[in-house]
């Protein structure tokens, strides 16, 4: 043991000579040097781009869509008051999105944005913020006008949302998640009516892949030419986020109730008057119709619209299944030259519409195909 510990010593000794006096020697002049890599340079060399990159035309058009629209889209802020069982009345904040429509300040938005709402806030893309007023609402369309004292606003072009093709490039710009001044590109899905959480439907909805999320609700969706064609309304998703699958009310739904919001603060519903059963080839068969289609008037509203333009009901008691029903009234079979095959048909027409508007309404009456003129009267309200 006392010989081996000397031995051990001479060889950690010997190791350590060769190390620092011969390997390390050689390794460095070889470039072998283990801490070269870490060593800094003089100069960092790196690539670069060899000039300012010129943008493409469908670059330069995305740009000039998000400059020709951003002055014009608000942040909304509507603040309301909750119940909670252990703190009682609670205030509640919530973020959406809006346009501008109007020098006068008017601004389009969801209703769901301001529903319940106690007070409203506005916040323009300078970051100037101003009190809202809410000036009328449609909740059976999901649409709000509210309104802001401010100068040189700028207001958005309102396009037109007829014959809009799956496949045509839309724009979305709102404030998702509180971030404002955001734009998304995508296209357009399809189009299909939708049904709204609380159960109305949007007739004709534009489902975009168009990146939608919480706070892009009230804001514009826009053509290629940066016209407002729909306004974000609602996403399909299980976590309340985009999924790709978003919708937007068409431009021309909120076009037919704009002036009723702003002038009276709610819309005139039109309605026709009647009371109705759509004809299949099948009935029409049965009945002996001159047409496989169509509305078939059971009843007039006594006095409504339909009943002043001399629109006849059925005079002839039947039966539709244990169904009541009144047969030889008109056969409805369009409106303003548009095919109508069942309610959810003359449902879109009268959306595009308003009380007070005149219709070309295209029946059979017995076997003779005749058009009436009819003046549309106000729906009740339902309470």
């Amino acid at each position: 043991m006392k010989v081996l510990r000397p031995a051990i010593l001479a060889l950690v000794m010997a190791g350590a000579f060769f190390y620092f006096t011969t390997w390390r020697s050689n390794a460095k002049f070889a470039g072998l040097n283990p801490v070269n890599w870490l060593s800094r340079p003089a100069e960092v060399e790196i690539t670069e781009a060899g000039g300012e990159e010129s943008l493409d035309s469908e670059e330069q058009n995305n740009i000039n869509v998000y400059r020709k629209n951003i002055p014009s889209v608000v942040n909304v802020t509507s603040r309301a008051m909750t119940f909670d069982f252990f703190y009682g009345l609670v205030p509640q904040e919530g973020q959406g999105s809006g346009f501008v429509i109007d020098k006068d300040g008017h601004i389009l938005t969801n209703y769901h944005v301001v529903a319940d709402a106690r007070q409203v806030e506005v916040t323009l893309h300078n970051r100037k913020k101003y009190k809202a007023t809410i000036i009328g609402t449609d909740p059976a369309h999901d649409l709000a006008v509210i309104q802001i004292k401010a100068s040189d606003l700028v207001p958005s072009v309102l396009g037109d949302s007829r014959n809009l093709q799956v496949g045509q490039k839309v724009y979305a710009i709102g404030n998702p998640f509180g971030l404002s001044g955001t734009m998304t590109r995508g296209i357009v899905s399809s189009i299909r009516p939708v049904r709204e959480p609380n159960g109305a439907v949007i007739d004709e909805a534009i489902q975009t892949d168009a990146a939608i999320n919480p706070g892009n609700s009230g804001g514009p969706l826009m053509n290629w030419h940066g016209e407002v064609i729909g306004i974000n309304t609602m996403i399909l998703s299980s976590v309340n986020q985009n999924a790709g699958i978003g919708f937007a009310i068409p431009i021309n739904t909120a076009k037919a109730v704009l002036n009723d919001l702003v002038t009276l603060g709610r819309v005139r519903r039109p309605a026709l008057g009647v009371s109705t059963i759509p004809i299949s080839p099948e009935l029409a068969d049965e009945m002996g119709l001159p047409a496989d289609f169509g509305l078939l008037i059971i009843q007039v509203t006594r006095g409504g619209a339909a009943d002043q333009a001399g629109l006849h009901g059925g005079n002839e008691r039947a039966y539709l299944g244990n169904t009541p029903i009144m047969l030889g009234g008109d056969l409805i079979i369009a409106i303003d030259g548009q095919q109508v095959q069942d309610e959810d048909d003359l449902a879109q027409v009268m959306n595009s519409h308003r009380a007070g508007d005149t219709v070309k309404v295209t029946i059979y009456r017995n076997k003779k195909k005749m058009d009436v003129n009819v003046s549309l009267g106000e729906a009740r309200e339902q309470v």
